[in-house]
């Protein structure tokens, strides 16, 4: 792209005129970043115009993601890396006495994600861009975010994310597209203002949602896509006769129940009305969206829905969109006249579902009551579906009873969406290789000998263009400086780094880049959190969720067990070693946030303890976000990825970690079976039980932790550590962690994740990662031979798996001359 520098000091004046009545002298840092930011939008504006123009003109089949999460991160940078010019603006900007640095600092994470599968959200339309295929997202546009994450006195407490507190310099709001989303209310059958006999619901609490949209830049390319979010509102959500009567609360009360629906990013749903308000959220933004494509659609095209699935391919990012299903069925019965089976042989050609789990748990199930009260309608449309397939499956297994029951989308109380999406898509994949193999034949075997054409790998990707060009600038320029640019859009071609792994120079280049990378880390710390770390140490990071089947007790626990070696064995003389955390717990998730305060107490008392002699440190990261991971994983020498085998579904972080030259302490599960398989197993650190090993234990029922704790003492005193008063002299905070696993709780057998199971093998790895990290050389060479393998994990490859096997879209190239 030409920048024009002259234009770009105009625009960024005539913004802090206009918005802020300042000149550049005047303006603080959030007035200047604000007005870089819109300058930077108006250069996207006229190719994100040409982009929507194209796709208008050429009509032609395009992808909708539909997710509750989109954790794009800081959109500044990514945006002037996809667009070129950042070296460009950071000269201008420097010409007038503007650190760049200081004003990209200014930017707020975007509040619209937590885990991976908001991550993934992101990359695939960041790498959808980039290669040039129509496909854009819709979300929520959540007013605070998840939460701010603060550590008082070890615990884990949530503060509003208040992340909308200033304008979002890259989002349009589009009123004029603003749709009515109704919930509750009673079913009726009767005349539409046309004479036709259709189903419509009366008296509903009606929700406005409105969207706003933020572009979507590819890298090296004119295409510009969408992000679509909707944001709530109440239509009569201001009462002035109760205001002028002095009922001020209730006034407003209509608004608030209204904004509440896009207020917070999955809110507590531990108790019904949680629960209800997640529901609101599902449907809320799944209508509006569908809503949305059908009225563009009929301007375009009318009412000839058969090509409704030529030209939209919608991707279900998990259950949570999967409401969408039947939302499109009312559409297309309730609102334009169509017949069920026409209706439903639009919708089994439109929707492809992503499983991301394998937890059962995690499968979304509605209790009835909720679901019906709360969407009539959609719950007689799924009533409807459910017998239907249930006639299908008596046809195909007449007198298997059991399977029929267990695989109905309606029973035990309860609607199973997993099973609604299997049923109505047309397609249905995992994450990774082992997910998928286990979706195949555990989970959904089932469903898999029902549908086997329906199944599908998709390993799961990352983008380099965020996780490396723009958090690891050093480590672009020396990939570029020995094979060239074109890895930025091909990652594959890092292989070619393969013949520098003997080469001195470039390794001893490699270590300089890391321990800079680590001296950022440490002087972020410093600063953001008062701590002081050695940057000569191993940085050993585990950066997730909190949640127990990632096991982040494992690794606490293995801490504790260093710390008493040390203490009591002057002879033992490992590597100074940082142990680095960063996660955050759902609100309503109490053992994950004793995790949290057991990792914060161990820190707080081997952090202060002289008899360490530095030689073990301990810090738990604040508010882990994108623009903290930006910093966290080019300094990382170690990459936790400890999950129970068979349980995480991919894992991100893992490959985030490998394309940063980490290498990787995993057990076998998820993708870091694919990475260890790329890498190579001794360029990493795999330990643990394996998933047919641990299946066998539950199949059995063999499993019995006492024997662990029997069998090695130095384990068991870790253990008894939890309640002796060791870290908690009332001896009651860590109790709960402890009986889960020594005795069980809350009617679960004990230490369901496997933690004593896996420990002895997760001390012996990580005594090959203290031994081989004493030869710098040696592992840098491994550090190399893992980034140069990384290439399979781009987003990008994902992307185009999903275009050959599941979405069948085309490319739509945006030429220069199509941009005014």
């Amino acid at each position: 792209m030409k920048f024009d520098a002259e234009k770009f000091r105009e625009n960024l004046a005539a913004r802090l005129r206009r918005q802020y009545g300042k000149d550049i002298s005047q303006a603080n840092r959030h007035d200047l970043f604000d007005a870089v930011s819109a300058s930077v939008q108006e250069i996207i504006m006229p190719a994100w115009m040409a982009t929507r123009s194209q796709y208008e003109k050429n009509p032609t089949k395009q992808v909708y993601y539909l997710s509750a999460e989109f954790l794009m991160g800081r959109a500044l940078s990514n945006n002037l890396i996809n667009l070129g010019i950042k070296d460009e603006v950071i000269e201008v900007l420097k010409g007038m006495n503007i650190n760049f640095n200081l004003i990209e600092d200014e930017e707020p994470d975007a509040g619209l994600g937590n885990g991976g599968l908001g991550r993934l959200a992101a990359c695939f339309l960041d790498s959808l861009a980039t290669l040039d295929y129509p496909g854009h997202g819709y979300g929520i546009r959540y007013q605070y975010g998840m939460f701010e994450q603060r550590i008082e006195n070890g615990y884990q407490v949530e503060h509003p994310d208040n992340w909308l507190k200033h304008r979002d310099p890259w989002e349009v709001k589009r009123s004029d597209l603003a749709v009515t989303v109704k919930f509750g209310g009673e079913i009726k059958y009767g005349k539409t203002p046309d004479g036709q006999d259709r189903f419509y619901i009366a008296n509903a609490e009606e929700v406005i949602a409105t969207p706003y949209d933020m572009p979507i830049v590819g890298f090296d390319t004119n295409t510009v896509n969408t992000l679509r979010l909707w944001q709530a509102s109440s239509p009569d959500g201001f009462d002035l006769q109760l205001f002028n009567d002095m009922r001020y609360n209730e006034a407003v009360f209509k608004q608030n129940e209204a904004e509440n629906v896009s207020r917070v990013l999955y809110p507590n749903d531990s108790g019904p009305q949680g629960k209800a308000l997640r529901l609101k959220q599902q449907y809320f933004f799944c209508s509006a969206s569908l809503q949305d494509l059908v009225h563009h659609f009929v301007n375009n095209y009318g009412t000839d829905f058969a090509k409704f699935p030529e030209l939209h391919a919608i991707q279900l990012n998990d259950t949570h969109p999967v409401v969408a299903i039947p939302e499109l069925m009312r559409i297309l019965m309730d609102e334009y006249g169509m017949g069920w089976n026409d209706a439903w042989s639009i919708i089994e050609k439109t929707f492809a579902y992503t499983n991301h789990t394998i937890l059962a748990e995690a499968l979304e199930k509605w209790d009835i009551q909720i679901f019906q009260s709360l969407l009539p309608r959609i719950y007689q449309i799924v009533e409807e579906i459910n017998r239907r397939f249930l006639i299908e499956l008596r046809a195909k297994f007449p007198n298997d009873y059991e399977r029929q029951n267990r695989m109905s989308i309606i029973h035990n109380g309860k609607i199973y969406m997993a099973w609604l999406a299997i049923y109505a898509g047309f397609s249905v994949n995992g994450v990774a290789a082992l997910h998928t193999d286990l979706l195949k034949n555990v989970e959904l075997k089932d469903w898999y000998e029902l549908y086997p054409k329906k199944f599908n790998n998709k390993t799961n990707g990352i983008t380099q263009r965020r996780w490396l060009c723009s958090s690891n600038p050093e480590l672009s320029e020396f990939i570029t400086k020995r094979i060239g640019h074109g890895w930025e859009k091909d990652l594959t071609l890092l292989k070619g780094l393969e013949k520098y792994v003997d080469d001195n120079e470039s390794l001893e280049e490699l270590i300089a880049i890391k321990r800079h990378n680590k001296d950022k880390l440490v002087e972020y710390l410093k600063h953001k959190q008062n701590e002081f770390l050695d940057p000569e140490s191993i940085f050993d990071v585990q950066v997730k969720r909190l949640h127990e089947y990632k096991r982040q007790l494992l690794n606490v626990l293995h801490i504790m067990y260093l710390y008493n070696r040390l203490i009591k064995d002057p002879s033992f003389n490992p590597p100074p070693r940082t142990f680095i955390f960063g996660a955050k717990s759902a609100s309503g998730y109490r053992r994950a946030k004793s995790i949290i305060k057991l990792i914060n107490t161990v820190a707080e008392r081997i952090n202060n303890d002289r008899r360490v002699g530095g030689k073990l440190r301990v810090v738990f990261i604040e508010n882990y976000r994108v623009s903290v991971a930006e910093k966290i994983f080019p300094a990382a020498d170690v990459s936790e990825q400890i999950s129970t085998a068979g349980k995480e579904a991919s894992g991100t972080s893992n490959m985030k970690f490998m394309v940063n030259g980490a290498l990787t302490l995993g057990t076998m599960d998820g993708a870091n079976i694919e990475i260890f398989e790329e890498a190579g197993k001794e360029n990493g650190f795999p330990f643990g039980l394996s998933t047919e090993e641990i299946q066998k234990m539950e199949e059995e029922h063999t499993y019995n932790p006492q024997q662990y704790l029997e069998r090695n003492p130095a384990l068991a005193e870790v253990v008894e550590q939890l309640i002796d008063g060791t870290y908690d002299p009332s001896h009651q905070i860590f109790k709960e962690l402890h009986d889960s696993l020594v005795y069980g709780v809350e009617g679960q057998r004990p230490d369901v994740y496997y933690v004593l199971a896996d420990f002895d093998l997760y001390a012996k790895a990580q005594e090959k990662v203290a031994e081989a990290y004493k030869d710098k050389m040696s592992w840098a060479k491994k550090a190399l031979i893992n980034i140069a393998n990384s290439g399979k994990f781009s987003s990008d490859r994902t992307i185009e798996d999903y275009v050959r096997d599941i979405w069948k879209v085309k490319k739509v190239v945006v030429a220069d001359e199509d941009i005014k």
